[in-house]
């Protein structure tokens, strides 16, 4: 069966009240107050409300894949990810994808496909990440790198890189993510 949709029947909580409990560079901690109305019960939930996200399967002509490694403080090590990063005020993430591609890795293309998005995370997170594939990707400038940012450039096999996927080398769920995406588009079969 082909099923292209699902029928949700679990009953949704109301949003009765919301409020802002902190603020930051990157995001804001809500509490947000709702309730299942035919239990009459009600609760309160700390929400991350962040700006969406996007990610970039970037392949060479040769159909290698552009890579970016960093450092992440969240988990205080480094990281092998796709090239991504936040849309910003005014920008769509078709912009944005052409934008952080470009400051991070100095690559650039000319053919861009939505691959859709997932939720970053619903149990907390209000935000949606995008992926995008841009094939034949070639490098075009230098890295335009912010104040913290420090970021290395790697170009590997499409192959290689999913094997450091499959192996749990590579473990950032959003790029886990995007690579579905990727493979079960019709794109990843291209030659």
């Amino acid at each position: 069966m082909n099923r292209t949709s699902f029928s949700y029947s679990i009953e949704p909580w109301v949003t009765t009240n919301e409020s802002v409990e902190y603020t930051t560079k990157i995001f804001k901690v809500l509490k947000r107050g709702m309730k299942i109305e035919s239990e009459d019960h009600y609760a309160e939930f700390s929400i991350l409300e962040a700006p969406d996200w996007i990610n970039i399967v970037a392949l060479t002509p040769e159909r290698d894949i552009v890579l970016v490694e960093q450092y992440r403080y969240g988990i205080e090590e480094p990281t092998l990810e796709l090239p991504g990063g936040v849309s910003d005020p005014g920008e769509t993430p078709f912009e944005s994808s052409k934008r952080e591609l470009m400051e991070e890795t100095g690559y650039s293309s000319e053919e861009w496909i939505s691959l859709g998005k997932v939720s970053s995370n619903p149990a907390m997170l209000t935000n949606y990440t995008h992926t995008y594939l841009a094939l034949n990707c070639i490098k075009t400038a230098e890295q335009d790198l912010d104040g913290n940012e420090r970021i290395n450039v790697h170009v590997l096999p499409l192959n290689d890189f999913l094997e450091l996927v499959r192996s749990g080398e590579v473990s950032h769920s959003l790029v886990v993510a995007a690579l579905a995406k990727f493979m079960l588009s019709k794109y990843a079969g291209l030659s």
